[in-house]
């Protein structure tokens, strides 16, 4: 008993020392941090380092697994220490990243099971005959190691007598390993073998972009394909609904898609990563300080994997304050809410939406209504339609603060009245209705929108409840959509219409595209000459805002953003 646990516990010691990393710091003069990349294994270090640093890294990783055996003389338990100890190491060194799969280490562990534990030599080749067989059928290493592992119990079948627990817990503790890859391969998401990474600044043909999306509504969370077998659990109440509310709070956030097809003007592609924190809208409200820390998960995610600049979608805009907090946490990652291109959607589209106005002679007399103003969005919408209309009522929750953004309005046009006030009821006044909120439900009724009053409903989930479409006349339009240049093809249902996104995703892409970062929408404002730059530079890079009519269908509540 005493044996094995010293053969477990100093072999966990072997298996924590970063040897690999060290070489490679030396061969390529960076620290291990600097030439790594996310979930580093030797297919990276092939790519990023160079033949020797790889080579001599997996060496190394495998003498640690030998030795290990030797050591303790071909204990099962020493195998279990080294290989806990090189994917979970104790304490984490200085400047060490997460480690790779462990594969070089596994190769140690059989080579000294044959050699100390007298299993034949054909029978310790079995596990890496699978793991080479599934590696060629399928070029996903994740895949070939999981099985690798699970053949790996056979060997326990010429062991002596306790090597079969030590293998079932090796197994155990490397599939929970790989679960992260074995999802992405499910997900459609996952880099086979050979495949170019995303890596900045290595193909000036390709621009790499990362987007945080959320799911709506509790259905919406089994949208991507590794989550869908549980949705029949869910409905048939296997899967309590509160069980699943805790466990969203705590998973950590995931590549769930991307976008790609999407062709730039200037001949560029442009490649997009869904990241999906699984808070929903409400959570991410009610719980400020978990938003936070998994926005900043994402932010630090995106960078691993290679993005260039990071945006917040949907309710993740609002967190941290309005995503300062998240750049200041990540700070190598521009960050965008989003907030100034989707405030320039409404400045494109407001030429066609007053075009009815102007025919019957009512554009200087109308009344709009901005509701949401005390939101970044919404405040800047405010101010591209403020010199438009006759009239503007500001509609939101901060008293004080409304006051304080009409007064900034009124100095910039005078010709204009501002009304505030924090009774929605306040919008059936108005012949324009501009909504914006980051409220989880609807904000606007039936009740509160006059008869042939257009809405443009800027709100992710809509702020418009569906009875406003019975209200005669009534024009609601999704607002904020856009359709970027290229044949986009996407690997979920964003819901916003084929080849279509949302505003503040759009704002990413193109601050990505054209690398302005000092552009990116934080805090509470936006700036006008920001969001002049991203109309212009948009429709430079061949970004077309969507507007009616025809109008779009309203967003389901399937939406991904």
């Amino acid at each position: 008993m005493l044996w094995s646990l010293a053969a477990l516990l100093v072999s966990y010691g072997v298996g924590s020392l970063p040897l690999g990393g060290r070489l490679v710091a030396l061969l390529s003069g960076q620290s291990p941090a600097a030439t790594s990349a996310h979930n580093l294994g030797v297919e990276n270090l092939l790519r990023f380092v160079g033949v020797p640093a790889a080579l001599g890294s997996f060496l190394l990783d495998a003498a640690k697994g030998a030795a290990s055996l030797a050591l303790f003389a071909g204990s099962p338990w020493a195998a279990l220490g080294v290989y806990a100890g090189h994917l979970y190491p104790l304490p984490r060194w200085r400047g060490e990243v997460p480690r790779g799969r462990g594969n070089g280490v596994l190769l140690g562990v059989l080579a000294g099971v044959w050699a100390y534990a007298g299993v034949p030599f054909w029978l310790t080749l079995l596990p890496l005959a699978v793991y080479g067989v599934l590696l060629v059928g399928s070029g996903y290493v994740a895949l070939a190691t999981t099985a690798g592992l699970v053949a790996l119990p056979l060997v326990a079948v010429a062991a002596p007598a306790g090597y079969l627990p030590a293998l079932l817990g090796l197994v155990l503790l490397g599939v929970w390993r790989h679960k992260v890859g074995l999802t992405r391969i499910l997900d459609g998401t996952e880099a086979k073998l050979g495949d170019p990474p995303p890596v900045r600044g290595v193909d000036p043909r390709v621009v790499y972009a990362a987007f945080m999306i959320h799911p709506l509504t509790l259905e919406d969370v089994w949208q991507p394909r590794s989550l869908r077998w549980l949705r029949p659990l869910s409905r048939r109440g296997l899967l309590p609904e509160v069980l699943i509310r805790m466990s969203l709070r705590w998973l950590r956030p995931q590549v769930r898609g991307d976008l790609r097809g999407v062709t730039l003007a200037d001949g560029r592609e442009l490649r997009v990563m869904l990241i999906g924190g699984p808070m929903l809208p409400d959570q991410i409200r009610r719980y400020p300080d978990e938003a936070l820390r998994m926005a900043t998960q994402g932010a630090r995610l995106a960078y691993e994997l290679g993005a260039e600049a990071f945006g917040l979608g949907a309710f993740w805009s609002t967190v941290g304050d309005k995503g300062l907090a998240v750049q200041r946490a990540v700070p190598q990652l521009p960050v965008t809410n989003g907030g100034a291109y989707t405030a320039g959607t409404v400045r494109a589209a407001l030429p066609g939406l007053l075009e009815r106005f102007a025919a019957s002679g009512r554009v200087s007399r109308a009344t709009a209504a901005v509701v949401g103003a005390n939101g970044v969005v919404a405040f800047g919408v405010a101010r591209t339609v403020a010199p438009e209309v006759a009239r503007l009522i500001l509609i939101g929750r901060d008293a004080e603060r409304l006051a304080r953004s009409a007064r900034t309005l009124a100095r910039k046009y005078p010709q204009t009245e501002f009304v505030t006030t924090t009774d929605v009821a306040r919008a059936r006044e108005a012949e324009l209705i501009f909504t914006a909120t980051s409220d989880p439900g609807p904000v606007l009724y039936a009740e509160h929108v006059r008869p042939g009053a257009w809405m443009f409903d800027l709100g992710r989930p809509a702020d418009a409840h569906e009875g406003v479409r019975a209200v005669p006349g009534v024009q609601l339009i999704p607002g904020g959509v856009v359709r970027p240049p290229g044949a986009m093809r996407s690997s979920l249902n964003l819901h916003f219409g084929d080849g279509l996104v949302p505003a503040c995703l759009a704002e990413t892409m193109i601050m990505t595209a054209s690398r302005a970062f000092e552009r990116r929408s934080l805090g509470e404002g936006t700036r006008e000459a920001d969001i002049a730059f991203y109309v212009a530079e948009g429709a430079r890079l061949g970004f077309e805002v969507v507007t009616g009519p025809p109008f779009l269908p309203a967003p389901t509540l399937l939406e991904a953003v």
